[in-house]
C-alpha cells in the first residue's frame, strides 16, 4: 500500500484539558498546504459553517510585502486544528530529570492530502496567505495546535483567540449559538440573543424570515442589521422588567422557546398592523430602521409583561399597536409631538430615547382611556 505523504517536523507536545496540543516550526510556504480556511458561510439548509471572516487584501498585501524585504524577523505564532490521524512519535533519549516533564519531544507527522486538508487555520489566516504570496514564504514560522475535528471547538477557540481584537462584534454574534463549550460570562450573556436572532432570521413563519443581514450572508430581501436586533434583546434581557428576562429562572436557565415564541408574536403584530412599512429598506421605512426597531423593542417590554387582559399574546399586542398606529408616521408625514419629519429620526441615542418614550407614553395613555 502506497505510502501517504506527510509534513514532518520536530515538535513539542504537551496536554490541555485533556487535549494533545502540539508546538513548532514550519516553512511558511507550506502551512496552506496542509491547512485549509473554514469561511463563515450557510449551507443550502441554512446551518451555519465555517468560521473565519473574509480575506482582507489590504492587510495581507502589507504582510506580504513585509516578509519580502529580505531577512526579517517574524515569530507570529499560526494557531491550527489538526485532524486526529497525525501521528507523533516520541523521540528517545530526551528525557532529563532536571527539566519540567510536562512536555515530550518528537517528530510529528501532518498528512498531506490532495481530496481534503487534514488542518484548519484558527487564527492566523491572514498571516498564512501572505507567507504563502511572498517571497520570504520559505521562512520558518511557529505554530501552536491542537489535536481536533469538531468545529465548535475551532468556533469557540476562534472567538476566544479574537475577543480582545478588533473583531467585528457581529460575527461573533453570529458564531455564538453555533459554540456549544463553556465561555467566558460576557460571551455567554450575548449567546441566547444571538441564538434567538439566528431563529428569527431562518426560520419560516418568523416576521424576520430572510429580513436579516448578517456577517455570513444576506438574503436579497434583507434589510435589517443583526445587531439592531441582538442589541434589542439584549437589552430586555438584561432589564428586569424585560419581556426576554422574564423566562429567565432564578438559576440562570433560559427558556428559549418561550422568548422566540414571544418574539414572534410581538413582531408579527408589528408586521400586520404596519404591513406598508414592514420590510422596506431603513431609508423608506423608519419602522425598519435601528431607531424604530430600538423603540419598538421597549415597547415590546411594556406590552407583552402587562398582567390581566394583556396576557403577552399576538392578539393583544395587535389590540395596542392598533390604538397607535394612527399615531405613527413611519414612511411618510410628520411627527407631530416630536416635531419631526418622518425621515429626520436617525440611530442616535437621542433620537431613540426621544420616540421611544413618546410611544410608551402613547401607550399608557390611550391605554388609560380605553379603561376608563
Amino acid at each position: 500500500m502506497r505510502q501517504m505523504p506527510c509534513i514532518n517536523v520536530h515538535a513539542i507536545k504537551t496536554r490541555q484539558g485533556g487535549t494533545e496540543v502540539f508546538s513548532f516550526f514550519i516553512p511558511g510556504s507550506r502551512i496552506l498546504e496542509v491547512a485549509e480556511i473554514a469561511r463563515i458561510r450557510h449551507s443550502s439548509d441554512s446551518r451555519i459553517e465555517g468560521f473565519q471572516r473574509p480575506e482582507i487584501k489590504a492587510h495581507v498585501r502589507s504582510i506580504a510585502e513585509y516578509l519580502s524585504g529580505g531577512d526579517v524577523l517574524f515569530p507570529n505564532a499560526v494557531i491550527l486544528a489538526i485532524a486526529s490521524d497525525a501521528k507523533f512519535i516520541h523521540k528517545r533519549g530526551t528525557k532529563n530529570g532536571s527539566i519540567d516533564g510536562a512536555s515530550e519531544v518528537g517528530v510529528l507527522s501532518i498528512p498531506v492530502r490532495t481530496n481534503r486538508k487534514s488542518a484548519w487555520i484558527v487564527d492566523g489566516q491572514q498571516r498564512a496567505l501572505a507567507l504563502a504570496e511572498s517571497g520570504g514564504s520559505d521562512l520558518s514560522v511557529p505554530v501552536v495546535a491542537f489535536i481536533s475535528s469538531d468545529i465548535a471547538v475551532h468556533r469557540e477557540q476562534f472567538i476566544l483567540v479574537n475577543k480582545a481584537r478588533p473583531l467585528d462584534k457581529r460575527l461573533i454574534d453570529e458564531l455564538l449559538p453555533a459554540v456549544g463549550t463553556m465561555l467566558p460570562r460576557d460571551l455567554s450573556t450575548r449567546r441566547v440573543p444571538s441564538l434567538l436572532c439566528a431563529a428569527l432570521a431562518d426560520t419560516p413563519g418568523s416576521p424576520f424570515h430572510q429580513l436579516v443581514k448578517r456577517p455570513s450572508h444576506a438574503y436579497p430581501s434583507a434589510v435589517v442589521n443583526d445587531s439592531t436586533l441582538v442589541n434589542l434583546m439584549r437589552r430586555s434581557l438584561q432589564d428586569p422588567r424585560g419581556a426576554l428576562a422574564a423566562h429567565v429562572d432564578t438559576d440562570g436557565t433560559a427558556d428559549t422557546d418561550s422568548m422566540y415564541r414571544l418574539l414572534v408574536s410581538f413582531w408579527t403584530a408589528v408586521k400586520d398592523v404596519f404591513p406598508n412599512a414592514w420590510g422596506l429598506p431603513p431609508d423608506r421605512s423608519r419602522l425598519m430602521h435601528s431607531a424604530g426597531l430600538t423603540a419598538m423593542g421597549i415597547l415590546m417590554d411594556q406590552i407583552m409583561t402587562r398582567s390581566g387582559h394583556f396576557g403577552g399574546d399576538y392578539a393583544a399586542a395587535r389590540t395596542v399597536l392598533t390604538r397607535l398606529a394612527p399615531y405613527c408616521r413611519w414612511t411618510e408625514g410628520r411627527w407631530e409631538a416630536l416635531n419631526r419629519d418622518w425621515n429626520d429620526v436617525q440611530s442616535t441615542p437621542k433620537d431613540q430615547r426621544l420616540l421611544s418614550n413618546y410611544l410608551i407614553q402613547l401607550e399608557r395613555d390611550i391605554s388609560r382611556a380605553s379603561a376608563a
